[in-house]
């Protein structure tokens, strides 16, 4: 037989171990049934931010002056704000602001905390020394007032709150990413690679990484809804969006003033980020729960 068939043999043994397991996680996952309906919420929240320019009602920066802090009709079903704007229409186009804040967020976080967790786990000694011990520095001051820091250095903007809640996420994935790597290079196959001579960097990407994808995907899952209140939380401080904007943070600061008079303006962004968030932590538990073998039925 010829390598070239046994390689192939291998590769449909691998394809068909893979779509195996695959199977496995899937069926576990839709037994969790609050998980299920979590990630159909979120793939239709996703889907509403992806379209959002095509299918508001209104424009959700054109002023009514004739209908303003309208409360919800059949003509706006979530009201009108100070200005007129349908409040339907600027929770639709806020939800791209918002998902891609998050989301962006963390993954720049995962990123450098994954990259930073690799290095310190696998060499060890002074690099793991000097990683950690930053990210100690950091994890001493609290999440959101490192984000009003660095937002006040870099000067207000979403742009800047994307680097602010990706610079403060770093750390935990980086302590996250060490911690499995150390439990990870000490397995069988790891010193097989190193005895025939294979190089760290061959290792730590071909073997070692792949190992804690899983881990680094139900992080990133249950992150990007704190990511959204604190990008939230920022502009509702004045750091993050324009006055002006959609975004669900601005939004609620701008509402404010109209608790007592229009109660829906802060109700309905409120309620936005209230279901994001605990549809984003609900599947993080359900994706955690297939993916760790210990909790596995």
């Amino acid at each position: 037989m010829s390598d070239a068939t046994i390689n192939s043999s291998q590769a449909q043994h691998v394809e068909k171990a893979r779509n195996s397991n695959f199977r496995v996680l899937f069926r576990a996952f839709k037994k969790r049934k609050i998980a299920l309906y979590s990630f159909f919420f979120l793939c239709f929240l996703f889907l509403i931010a992806i379209l959002g320019p095509w299918i508001v009602p209104y424009d959700p920066q054109e002023g009514d002056y004739a209908n303003l802090l309208q409360s919800p009709s059949l003509s706006h079903l979530a009201g009108t704000d100070e200005f007129g704007r349908d409040v339907l229409s600027r929770l639709i186009a806020g939800a791209r602001l918002s998902l891609g804040v998050g989301v962006s967020a963390v993954l720049l976080g995962a990123l450098a905390g994954t990259i930073l967790g690799l290095i310190s786990g696998f060499f060890g000694k002074w690099v793991d020394r000097i990683i950690m011990r930053a990210c100690d520095i950091l994890f001493a001051f609290p999440d959101l007032i490192l984000a009003i820091g660095m937002v006040a250095i870099l000067g207000p903007g979403l742009k800047n709150v994307v680097i602010a809640i990706a610079f403060f996420s770093t750390p935990s994935f980086a302590r996250i990413v060490r911690g499995e790597t150390l439990e990870i290079k000490e397995r069988l196959f790891i010193e097989a690679e190193r005895s025939i001579g294979a190089s760290k960097g061959r290792i730590i990407y071909k073997h070692v990484f792949p190992q804690t994808i899983s881990t680094i995907i139900v992080y990133i899952t249950m992150n990007v809804g704190g990511a959204i209140i604190s990008a939230a939380s920022l502009s509702f401080l004045g750091l993050g969006g324009s006055p002006s904007s959609p975004e669900w943070g601005a939004m609620l600061s701008g509402s404010r003033d109209y608790i007592g008079q229009a109660f829906h303006l802060i109700f309905f962004p409120g309620f936005c980020v209230f279901l994001t968030v605990l549809a984003l932590n609900l599947f993080g538990d359900g994706l955690r729960d297939v993916l760790d073998p210990k909790t596995r039925d």
